[in-house]
């Protein structure tokens, strides 16, 4: 049995979200320190960390460390002072001219500092260190995640709660409903056999379904060949490539994720599947159909935008024959 070596998991621990539990600094149902002001509270929020945030008016000056929060706000009718730092597309055109404050990766303090906000959005696993720096600047700071569309549709409610745009959180969260349901409706059959891959350069995994892709994957009608292969200890819903039963699942697609340079991660990629011919029998292979999905919908948490993932996920099956 031959297997990949994962190198650069370093790297990895910089390019993945959402991959171990952790706490905030708030004990469950205690007010943080932010909101414990003496002013009359307005709402509590409980975020995905279990912690308990207190609001005395609905925040305005939002920072957005990842383009999936951000993408909810806006699309709940709320704006940024801050968001993510990212040479890669922007998904929200409305926001171009905001202040790049850094990442859920890399926080700079000295520029959200700057734009002075009301409440800063990170993710559970990666922020919940930055919690006590946060609310030195007299800002809340709310921890979420997105390893499934349930994930992301929760991220819509609690942003919805926190706006007090409730109604417009249920007709996004309904959009997505209606989106699934369709494309339960439109599922191919027979199911197309699928290995999907997040890549960096000289790095590949493949995602199981309790990952966002690989759950992505399953919802849009594909079949995960690697479903049932043990999880890294270090990314529990990544696992390393098995070449051996690669090549007994003979994937009809081989689909790369990353937000990195697509044409690097490919690049790599091939040059992986150049040192065993093995590869070369895949009818993913075979067929052309190695191909890198778009960065601003699977290799980060699209927020609202999953819709769109969707799709071009069935668009590519539907060409598999």
């Amino acid at each position: 049995m031959k297997r990949f070596k994962i190198w650069g998991l370093a790297l990895l621990s910089l390019a993945m979200a959402g991959c171990q539990n952790a706490g905030g600094s708030g004990s469950p149902g205690t007010p943080n320190a932010a909101g414990a002001t003496g002013e009359k509270p307005l709402m509590t929020i409980r975020d995905f960390a279990d912690r308990t945030i207190v609001f005395s008016k609905v925040p305005e000056n939002i920072v957005a460390l990842s383009n999936g929060d951000m993408d909810i706000v806006y699309a709940l009718g709320g704006k940024l002072v801050g968001r993510p730092t990212s040479a890669g597309p922007l998904p929200v055109p409305e926001a171009a001219e905001v202040e790049q404050i850094g990442s859920t990766h890399q926080v700079d303090l000295e520029k959200i500092t700057l734009v002075k906000p009301d409440v800063v959005l990170g993710n559970v696993s990666l922020n919940a260190k930055d919690v006590p720096a946060i609310e030195g600047l007299g800002a809340q700071m709310v921890l979420t995640e997105a390893n499934s569309v349930d994930d992301i549709k929760k991220q819509i409610a609690l942003f919805g709660d926190m706006l007090q745009k409730q109604e417009q959180a249920k007709k996004l969260i309904a959009n997505i409903d209606a989106k699934l349901n369709e494309a339960k409706a439109q599922a191919p059959d027979p199911k197309p056999r699928v290995l999907l891959v997040y890549g960096t350069p000289g790095t590949n995994m493949a995602a199981l379904p309790k990952s966002l892709g690989g759950n992505l994957l399953e919802l849009a009608g594909g079949v995960n060949i690697a479903a049932d292969f043990p999880g890294l200890q270090s990314f529990p819903q990544y696992a390393q490539l098995n070449v051996e039963r690669i090549m007994q699942a003979n994937p009809q697609y081989i689909l790369i994720m990353t937000h990195g340079d697509p044409e690097a991660v490919r690049a790599s990629f091939v040059k992986e599947m150049e040192k065993n011919a093995a590869w070369n029998d895949l009818d993913a292979v075979r067929n052309g159909r190695v191909d890198v999905l778009p960065s601003d919908l699977f290799g980060t948490n699209p927020g609202t935008r999953v819709t769109e993932a969707i799709d071009r996920l069935q668009g590519i099956f539907r060409a598999v024959k």
